[in-house]
């Protein structure tokens, strides 16, 4: 988001930030936060998270280092729409709602920037809500792994810093055992495999025919 600007505008800005560490699982961003700041990851990861009204968790995107969040607050001067949740261990980078105003009111090329960003979230959310709309969690997680691989490789062949069960399982409104189970029977099956913290589609076009609802899933 930064990166056009030059380097006598980044050096007073930097003066401006906090830099603040969190634990796993640590609250980041609150929703009921009533100061809102825009939030640059330094290094970690985050997640965005939201509660239905029965209390279960839902999953909405996921923050990596370099990127920012916190845009839709600055922008609209409300509440945040959701929590932002520490997956792993991080440190993130906090400016003022003002000062980030001010900023983005005064650079184009930023503001540019930061609707491309909220364009992209709105797709997202369609996207999420589609996705929800399936009747089977195996689907479900299928088109998940399509998304995040096409979102963070290249050729979409592999998911870098894969989530763990228990994050995909709220994005996709399912159980974490459910996850798991799905895992088991797609590695059996050599459709994924793991190398480290990255995931291989091995059989990507079979993803997408179960997504799509062309194939069945596989059997364990």
């Amino acid at each position: 988001m930064l990166q056009p600007l030059p380097q006598e505008v980044l050096e007073p800005l930097s003066a401006q930030m906090s830099l603040r560490s969190f634990e796993r699982r640590a609250v980041v961003m609150s929703k009921n936060d009533t100061q809102p700041e825009l939030g640059f990851l330094v290094d970690g990861r985050l997640q965005g998270v939201d509660f239905t009204v029965d209390g279960r968790s839902v999953g909405l995107y996921f923050v990596d280092p370099g990127d920012y969040f916190g845009e839709l607050s600055v922008v609209d001067g409300q509440a945040a729409a959701e929590h932002v949740v520490a997956a792993t261990k991080s440190t993130v980078a906090l400016l003022g709602a003002q000062a980030a105003r001010a900023l983005i009111s005064q650079h184009p090329d930023l503001a540019w920037t930061v609707m491309m960003r909220m364009a992209q979230r709105v797709r997202s959310v369609i996207a999420q809500r589609t996705l929800l709309g399936l009747p089977n969690p195996f689907q479900r997680l299928c088109v998940l792994l399509l998304q995040l691989a096409q979102s963070n490789a290249p050729h979409g062949q592999a998911v870098d810093q894969v989530p763990t069960h228990q994050e995909l399982a709220i994005m996709i409104n399912a159980s974490r055992e459910t996850v798991t189970r799905a895992f088991h029977v797609l590695f059996l099956h050599k459709v994924l495999e793991r190398e480290g913290n990255t995931l291989k589609l091995v059989q990507p076009d079979f993803l997408k025919d179960v997504a799509e609802g062309r194939a069945a899933p596989p059997k364990a």
